[in-house]
């Protein structure tokens, strides 16, 4: 079968590359450009614990070893404190902020050393054409040739050339916002913080200033600018920094100016998200960015989305259901995201008026932002998939957890069918539904024997019988549920139903609504003779056999 190709090298095309090798899916990466990447310490990435999880699952070692966790974040109007967030121990996750050159270098070292990724430099995409059993794609001068695939994904970036080539509108907002900024090394009063300043009391404070601390004593400092204000000189931004730093520290402390820039920001959203066995993904399909959302985790989370359909897709068929949910749930959860910027714009970004002056504002506008920056709430939260066509019809046997269908799953310790003790987030990624049994006290059972135990037997057979692979794990607790309740997650972390006891009719149903229903007749893959030289015995036993499972229901009754 043919690879599914990835037009772009950014983190959201080798990401992609490097999800669909996880799942024994080949890839081609088409990269426009030499095959490096250009050093920009000011062009910085903050990853929210659920991306930065996805990548380091990967195999992308710069973010362990090349980013910063923040010690906490703190929140600053005028001259006063007005919050504080502790991060680590005893508090919630850090963010990740590192440099993304960083990030795209950890990317492309994974995928250098991964059989099933091949990246093409100075892959400049010309032309798509798409029939009903691939997509092909013709790459010009130099090395023009022509390149075959079962799917393809544009990944290429604000302009994208597989956007234009589909001739998909991609509307929105244009400046919605604008930055200085510097990466510079110096000493802050805040070690390892991040602080968001507003209304900050020196001449060229201006409305809005943020420190976010890299690695090595080094920080990335934002100015926010006036919408249509004046060019912003060299010497301009020297001053910022010296008055900035003498504000904070009451005299500006030796600090190296390492590198600049200044940012414009856009929201848009393209209407279309697929045409047929193309599809869209990252700044290709959507920008981002204001109040402090990351245009790069949204991305991130469409490949963590789509990977496991096209994996399904590629090894087995897949329903258009299944396919067309991509942008079902991926679209209509950035579209929400914007529309909870575009909101809190007018308000946040209001100079003077009667909103300034009422009790409380400024606390509420505080929130907001800390939101935003944090990956909180409306304009930052991971998503939920509340109305995704792949959820299942309501089942009486079905229970309330404290995770809403839908959304992300808590990362609970749980047991593997082997015995070792793994986190579940570590077990996604790998095109299989998670089958998660809460059984309190499992902690001291005889690991060589608890399949055998209670009712492990039944619920082993029940998974067996599922329309697609899955792997069944045990968990001492689940936030919210009780004793022998039974998890169905999907292979991105969302939780699919959640049953009181062993249920397998009910179990088979939400599995086969998870996958989009029975592969359409041409949408079946072909068999195949060959595997992936990495895969395990269990796994091309797992895969050998799945033709068998469609029609396999007698089994689970």
């Amino acid at each position: 079968m043919d690879p599914v190709i990835v037009v772009g090298a950014g983190p959201v095309g080798l990401a992609l590359s490097l999800a669909l090798a996880a799942q024994g899916v080949p890839s081609v990466v088409l990269d426009e450009g030499p095959g490096k990447e250009e050093p920009r310490t000011a062009r910085t990435a903050v990853l929210r614990p659920d991306t930065a999880d996805l990548v380091e699952r990967l195999g992308c070692t710069t973010v362990r070893d090349g980013g910063a966790r923040w010690a906490g974040w703190r929140s600053m109007r005028r001259n006063q404190d007005v919050r504080q967030v502790e991060f680590g121990e005893g508090g919630e996750p850090s963010p990740l902020h590192l440099p993304q050159h960083d990030l795209t270098r950890g990317l492309r070292a994974a995928a250098a050393v991964q059989e099933l990724v091949q990246i093409v430099p100075q892959g400049r995409l010309d032309t798509i054409e798409q029939d009903g059993s691939g997509v092909t794609a013709h790459t010009r001068e130099p090395g023009a040739t022509w390149w075959r695939g079962s799917f393809l994904v544009g990944c290429d970036g604000a302009r994208s050339t597989v956007r234009k080539l589909l001739d998909i509108r991609f509307p929105g907002r244009t400046a919605v916002e604008r930055h200085a900024v510097a990466a510079l090394r110096t000493e802050l009063p805040w070690p390892d913080e991040a602080l968001l300043h507003r209304l900050p009391p020196w001449r060229t404070g201006g409305q809005e200033i943020s420190a976010r601390p890299l690695p090595d004593g080094v920080w990335r400092l934002d100015w926010l600018l006036p919408a249509r204000g004046e060019l912003v000189t060299p010497e301009a931004l020297v001053t910022r920094v010296r008055d900035t730093l003498g504000g904070w520290c009451g005299e500006t402390p030796p600090y190296d100016l390492i590198d600049t820039g200044v940012y414009t920001l856009h929201h848009r959203l393209a209407r279309r998200w697929r045409v047929g066995r193309a599809f869209l993904a990252g700044d290709a399909a959507h920008l981002l960015g204001a109040l402090g959302t990351q245009g790069l985790d949204e991305g991130l989370r469409d490949i963590d989305n789509l990977a496991w359909k096209l994996a399904q897709a590629w090894h087995l068929g897949a329903s258009e259901t299944l396919l067309d949910s991509y942008q079902a749930e991926r679209r209509t959860s950035v579209a929400s995201r914007l529309r909870a910027a575009d909101q809190a714009l007018p308000i946040l970004r209001r100079s003077g008026g009667l909103r300034t002056y009422l009790p409380g504002t400024a606390r509420g506008h505080d929130s907001l932002l800390t939101d935003g920056h944090l990956g909180r709430g409306a304009l930052g939260a991971p998503p939920e998939y509340t109305r995704s066509p792949l959820a299942p019809p309501h089942a009486e046997a079905q229970t309330l957890v404290g995770t809403p269908l839908g959304a992300p799953v808590a990362d609970v310790r749980a047991t593997a069918p082997d015995g070792t003790t793994v986190r579940l987030r570590d077990r996604l990624g790998r095109g299989r539904l998670l089958v998660t049994l809460v059984a309190p006290g499992t902690g001291v059972w005889d690991r060589r024997h608890w399949m055998t135990a209670g009712v492990m037997p039944r619920l082993a057979a029940a998974v067996t019988a599922l329309p697609v692979r899955a792997e069944l794990l045990v968990t001492e607790s689940y936030p919210g549920a009780s004793a022998h309740t039974v998890l169905l997650v999907r292979p991105d972390g969302h939780l699919v139903a959640a049953f009181h006891g062993v249920r397998p009719a009910e179990l088979y149903a939400a599995a086969d609504a998870a996958r989009g229903g029975s592969p359409a007749p041409s949408a079946q893959a072909p068999p195949r003779t060959g595997l992936p030289e990495q895969s395990t015995p269990s796994d091309q036993m797992d895969r050998m056999d799945q033709t068998d499972r469609t029609d396999r229901t007698a089994d689970i009754n």
